[in-house]
């Protein structure tokens, strides 16, 4: 009788086990599609900028008294109020990958703000980042907004230093709604806490 339970309880051992490989090999696995969407998402959006860097070259730049982008380092007001929920650099989940923008959390339906003067490039759907709106400002410097509820300005659009071109969502497969903030030079990201005045105000109440 000894004999049949201890069978019995090693038989139940290994099952559990085999249970347990067959867990963890699904959640290998399913880190594994997400890294690769993540990578994907990342590198297509690296592809539209350059492509963008390309036709912006030789469009002439706006008939103004516009400061270059570059002198405004630091002084640069935030697209929206919220709270910065993911800052440039830091580690996305467990995918060894780092954002290359920041996250401001807010409730959706809030304005989204050009940070300074420039020309909208792209204004559309983007997969991973959702609604997205990236602005040129010359010299080589874009800003991107993403996640978006719903964009107000199509490409070629020029807009002005403060205007409103989106409302705060949470497209793109997010789970909480919020501003997705990128700053780029030649196609390379930035932080945008080195170029944006202090932090985002908080959300409107």
């Amino acid at each position: 009788m000894r004999h049949e339970d201890e069978t019995a309880r090693l038989r139940e051992q290994k099952r559990s086990r085999e249970q347990l490989l067959a867990d963890v090999s699904r959640e290998l696995e399913s880190q594994g599609g997400e890294l690769k969407r993540l990578r994907n998402d990342e590198q297509q959006l690296q592809d539209l900028v350059a492509s963008l860097q390309e036709v912006l070259a030789d469009i002439p730049a706006a008939a103004s008294e516009q400061r270059p982008f570059k002198t405004m380092k630091g002084k640069l007001s935030w697209p929206a109020r919220g709270d910065l929920a993911r800052s440039f650099g830091s580690r996305r989940g467990n995918s060894g990958l780092k954002w290359q923008g920041v996250l401001i959390a807010a409730p959706e339906g809030g304005k989204v703000r050009a940070i300074s003067q420039g020309r909208v490039a792209f204004s559309d759907w983007m997969r991973g980042f959702g609604l997205l709106l990236i602005i040129d400002h010359g010299d080589g410097y874009m800003s991107l907004y993403g996640q978006n509820q719903a964009l107000y300005k199509e490409v070629g659009e020029w807009v002005d230093t403060g205007e409103v071109v989106a409302t705060l969502g949470a497209s793109g497969g997010q789970t909480k709604s919020g501003l997705y903030f990128e700053l780029r030079h030649q196609g390379r990201p930035i932080n945008p806490l080195s170029w944006c005045a202090g932090k985002p105000a908080p959300a409107a109440g």
